[in-house]
Parts: structure tokens; C-alpha cells; sequence
């Protein structure tokens, strides 16, 4: 090679160097850049669905009045409130007021200027206190409690259980000890919650929350999806009666429409995707992992009468055979419709008609004014293993009794029903 040739291709490979060497840094720059960039925005994850899509439930009021007015007595709205004495149903008064593991150890519910704590005390000696802040379960069967620690939520030991009027170990933990670490994770919240504003890596449980957006209960938007745009076209377009930029579930198709419900009432499902992303009019299947019912394990009665009416409906004969059962049939979600056993056997009759020859059956025959009570024969209260609490003095556990949705032939409840009704 001559030396002008040799001069040549060493300057094309020292340009190509300097040109890789520049498009390094500027890449070094760049990544340099995001990550400053990122340590001084807040820690909020970049999600579909954010706090600023809800309006709240009062921006409701004025147009839906008379439907609020209903809602905020049922189970839904109240099973996730702030820790306010409206709400807590235990009683702070002392003789009423504190849970004994032993006879040097116990827990006194007090109320101070403050709020209201969960105190522990041992040999007599003050130990620890552990503030209220929230308020899980409508008080119906029962009242668990939260308590903030910076940005996560942790349960508190003592739970209030409604059908014995108690104060008793929570739900699930050791009753020969003080349990203080149990941590509420983004799912748990999902159900006793409209939205949470989750902080962090999404995938690290128990995952931090932004304490300043939170929205309790079971809200209109949750069944309705988030609708501050609604409430902003609404209020700027009142001529327009279509309801915009808002979920009507009857217009859903029915398995939309049961997915809704899933989200809380199906327990066999695991998310794959952050918590508060799914909301009504998505399919529950974009959002979690559905594992089918094995009808074998519910004729066996492995599956808990809690938290999974869903699976349990779904397993019925009453909705194999129907193409239109949902939950709706049944419940009016804008009213407190608890213990109204007539009302709930009268929409049994709307599809099984008395005067069928089917209808007909030895044991219908026995019963008195039978369109006031199907529900007791063939959805009878079971008790559940996933709400089972330890009550002062008891050795074993009470458990709450819940009404099976896996609509069937109970022999054993029609056997006790019939007697009773003798009686």
C-alpha cells in the first residue's frame, strides 16, 4: 500500500472512531438526562387509569340524587371508610372495650382527642399504640381496621365481629400473640376501594400508596367507571340526557357485566396486570388470571362461601341453563337489600313459575306461601373458613355465616327448614 493510500484509510477509521465515540456520549447523555429526570419527579407509576380520571361520588348528588341518597346505606359504599366514629362499630367504652390473648396480655380500643388506637398492654405496663385510619367491611359480619405506617398500610390486630358484638382477633392471625406486620397489599385494597394512587414499582408488594388519593369504598365509579370528564361534558352540556364518557352496566353484554361483579366477588383470580386498571366495560381476562371452577371441589364444599360468588353462581344449574342471569337479576347495588329474603325469592319466581309442573315437587309442596322463601333451601348461610375470628373465652373459632351462591338442592337445609316452619 502506498503511503498516500495508508494516509487515506487511517483517517477514514479515526473519523469512524470520532463518530462512534460522539454518538456514545450523546447516548450517555441522554440516559444521564432520564435518570435525573426520574429522582426528581415523584415516585407515582405511569399507568392507564389515574386518580385525576375520578370525580368522587359527591360530584354525583346533583344529577342522581335520589340514587345516592340509597347507595350510601349499602354494604358497597361502607365497606371502606375512614376511621370516624360514625363508622366504627365497636364500642370504646372500658368493660366493653379490650381483647385478653392471656392474663398479662390484652388490647384496649381507646378514643383520645387524636383519634382512636389499638393499645397493647402487657403485665399491666403500656407498650405500644396503633392509630384507626381506616375502616374495612360494612359492619355487617364484621369491621377490620388499617393503619398507616409512612406510605404502606398494615392490618391491625384487633377486629370487631359484628354477630357476637366482640372485639376478637383479625381474620387469619396468631391468637397466642400480638400480630403488628401484616400487610395490606394493592389487591386487598382493590376490593374495599374505587381507586388508590399506587407509588413505586408496581411489582413489589405490599406496594406504597399515596395517601392523598384514596377513595374509599365501593363508589358509583366503580361500577360506573372514573367520570370526572363525564361530570365536565355533563355539567357543560346539560340539554344532553345520553350520559357521555360514563358505564351504564345494563347496556354491558353479560359476561361484561359479570366480569364487573368478578373483579371482587371471583377469589380464584390472580391480577397480571397493576391493580385499579381494570375498570368496568374491559374484560376481567385483560387484566387477571381466571382459573375455572372445578365442580367436583364444589360438590365437595372446598370452595369458600366467601368472596367467591362469582365461581359459585357460575357453577349453578339456574345459570348453565339461563343466558341472561347476572348478579343484577338479583341485586339492586343502589340499595340496601340485606336480609330482605321475600324480595330476593320473589326474582327466583320471576324465572321458576309456581304453577310449573316442574315446580311441583314433594318438598315445595310442604312449604307455606313458597314464593316468600326459596332462598333459605336453596342458598342456605354456610359458615366460611376465610372469616373465622377467636372470641374471649372460646377454644375454637366462630365462623361467619354467608349465604352460599351456588344455587342447588340443600337436603339438610330443607330438612331443617320444613321443621322449622312447623314449629
Amino acid at each position: 500500500m502506498s503511503f498516500s493510500k495508508a494516509k487515506r484509510f487511517f483517517q477514514k477509521k479515526i473519523s469512524i472512531h470520532k463518530t462512534t465515540v460522539v454518538i456514545i456520549a450523546i447516548m450517555g447523555c441522554v440516559f444521564t438526562a432520564i435518570r435525573c429526570t426520574n429522582n426528581n419527579e415523584e415516585k407515582e407509576i405511569s399507568t392507564e387509569v389515574q386518580y385525576s380520571d375520578y370525580a368522587g361520588s359527591g360530584k354525583c348528588i346533583s344529577c342522581h340524587k335520589e340514587v345516592y341518597d340509597s347507595f350510601v346505606h349499602t354494604a358497597h359504599y361502607l365497606t371502606g371508610k375512614p376511621a370516624e366514629e360514625q363508622f366504627i362499630k365497636g364500642s370504646f367504652t372500658p368493660g366493653s372495650n379490650s381483647y385478653h390473648y392471656n392474663p398479662q396480655l390484652h388490647i384496649d380500643m381507646e378514643k383520645t382527642d387524636s383519634g382512636f388506637y389499638q393499645v397493647v398492654y402487657y403485665k399491666g405496663d403500656k407498650k405500644m399504640s396503633m392509630r384507626f385510619d381506616m375502616v374495612i367491611g360494612s359492619g355487617t359480619k364484621g369491621q377490620s381496621f388499617l393503619t398507616w405506617r409512612e406510605n404502606k398500610l398494615f392490618q391491625l390486630p384487633i377486629t370487631y365481629y359484628t354477630e357476637a358484638n366482640q372485639w376478637s382477633v383479625s381474620p387469619g392471625l396468631r391468637t397466642d400473640k400480638v400480630v403488628i406486620d401484616k400487610a395490606i397489599t394493592s389487591r386487598c385494597m382493590e376490593c374495599h376501594s374505587s381507586f388508590v394512587q399506587a407509588l413505586g414499582d408496581p411489582q413489589l408488594e405490599p406496594m406504597e400508596f399515596d395517601r392523598s388519593k384514596v377513595i374509599l369504598g365501593v363508589d358509583c365509579e366503580k361500577c360506573h367507571g372514573p367520570a370526572a370528564k363525564h361530570v365536565e361534558f355533563q355539567a357543560a352540556n346539560p340539554q344532553e340526557k345520553s350520559g357521555k364518557y360514563i358505564v351504564n352496566p345494563a347496556s354491558l353484554s353479560r359476561q361484561l357485566q359479570l366480569d364487573a361483579c368478578a373483579v371482587c366477588h371471583a377469589s380464584n383470580i390472580s391480577k397480571t396486570k397493576p391493580s385499579f386498571q381494570f375498570i368496568p366495560g374491559k374484560s376481567l381476562l385483560d387484566y387477571f388470571r381466571v382459573d375455572s371452577l372445578s365442580q367436583v371441589a364444589v360438590d365437595n364444599g372446598n370452595i369458600d362461601v366467601h368472596g367467591n360468588q362469582y365461581g359459585l353462581m357460575t357453577s349453578s344449574k339456574c345459570f348453565r341453563m339461563s343466558d341472561k342471569l347476572t348478579c343484577n337479576s338479583c341485586h339492586n347495588s343502589h340499595a340496601n337489600e340485606k336480609g330482605s329474603t321475600a324480595l330476593f325469592s320473589q326474582r327466583c319466581i320471576d324465572c321458576h313459575s309456581t304453577t310449573d309442573a316442574t315446580f311441583q315437587t314433594a318438598s315445595h309442596k310442604q312449604v307455606n306461601a313458597i314464593d316468600k322463601n326459596c332462598i333459605d333451601c336453596h342458598m342456605p348461610t354456610q359458615p366460611s373458613r376465610a372469616i373465622a375470628v377467636k372470641l374471649q373465652g372460646e377454644e375454637k373459632m366462630s365462623a361467619s355465616l354467608i349465604r352460599s351462591h351456588f344455587i342447588s338442592v340443600y337436603e339438610e337445609a330443607t330438612k331443617n327448614f320444613l321443621k322449622a316452619q312447623k314449629k
